[in-house]
């Protein structure tokens, strides 16, 4: 959502967090890889763009406005319900995020509602074109 709107290294960035969210819990989720690939095909980042680990310190100096920030938060949320689990390692580096961006818990609850909430209709819309 919103991911070309990111700068191109940001976009990069992006991916590498999305990388970090999916390691975390240990395990490799095909539905988390897919919307991974949904982030680049979004981004127009290549498969040659080899996604690594992002070191979370200055990850606020990368994505310095407000908008990125929230962006990257609201993405990162919907990669994390992607297992049908918001995951507590999930939760926590994405709280570390939150905090390194300066974003209020009652502002990130509120993202994090709105984003569950958007990707409950994206299944319902995907069922109902029988696309799931």
């Amino acid at each position: 959502m919103w991911l070309s709107t990111l700068n191109h290294d940001q976009q990069k960035a992006m991916l590498r967090l999305a990388h970090n969210v999916i390691v975390s819990d240990g395990l490799l989720d095909p539905n988390e890889e897919g919307m991974l690939e949904a982030f680049r095909r979004e981004m127009g980042v290549g498969s040659d763009f080899e996604v690594e680990y992002l070191e979370l310190d200055g990850v606020e100096r990368i994505f310095p406005d407000r908008q990125s920030q929230l962006i990257v938060l609201m993405n990162l949320c919907k990669l994390s319900y992607a297992d049908g689990a918001f995951e507590i390692e999930e939760e926590c580096l994405i709280n570390e995020i939150r905090k390194a961006f300066d974003v209020s818990e009652g502002h990130f609850a509120m993202l994090e509602n709105w984003t569950k909430r958007m990707s409950q209709l994206e299944a319902e819309g995907a069922a109902m074109l029988d696309l799931a």
